[in-house]
Parts: structure tokens; sequence; C-alpha cells
């Protein structure tokens, strides 16, 4: 059953009973906010995630992440959200710092 543990969210966990989402879905359809200034559609990086662990339950990286990586954007063990699918397996993830939302409370 594919898993998305938010680290600097105390841990949160999302569950999903499909495979092959949108990591940005499965982390909105559990209403949690996360930034997405571009409207999900990979032109802006504020939907990043810090990729801790289970890089290989994620899709590959694509044309969009690739750019960003080569204009120095996104870094290495980052990921957008909104391009990257959970194939299966669990990921474990962290908001980036200048991502965060006023409104919630984030652990460290």
């Amino acid at each position: 059953m594919p898993e998305i543990v938010i680290e600097n969210l105390f841990g949160y966990k999302i569950s999903s009973t499909t495979s092959h989402r949108k990591v940005i879905d499965l982390i909105h359809e559990n209403g949690i906010d996360w930034m997405h200034a571009c409207g999900k559609k990979g032109r802006c990086t504020t939907c990043k995630m810090i990729l801790v662990g289970g890089e290989e339950n994620l899709s590959p990286i694509n044309d969009r992440e690739e750019l960003f990586l080569t204009q120095g954007r996104l870094k290495s063990g980052e990921r957008l959200s909104c391009q990257s699918t959970l194939l299966s397996g669990k990921i474990i993830i962290r908001v980036a710092d200048r991502n965060k939302f006023p409104h919630l409370e984030y652990s460290e």
C-alpha cells in the first residue's frame, strides 16, 4: 500500500489504496495544505518536497524537474510533488523551510 510520511509535520502518515498517484494530490486529498503557486503544472518550485527516503518508490525525474535541477532551483534530493508519482511503497518527505505556511505548525 502506498504511503507518504511527512516528517516535519509530526510524522503525519498518508496511506492510499491506489498506486500511481501524484504526491501532491494524495497530500491535498488528506486535508494537508501544500503550496502550489502554478496550479500543479510544474512551472514553479513552490510544491517542492525534500525526499528523505523512498526515492525508488517514485516515478523517475521528468523534464520539468530536470530543468529546475540544471537551473539550481531544485537541489539533489528535492522533487516537485506535482510532477512526482507515488508508484508503490513508502516515501518520507519534508516541507522545505521556504515553502512552509504560517498557519500550520511544523515539527523539526
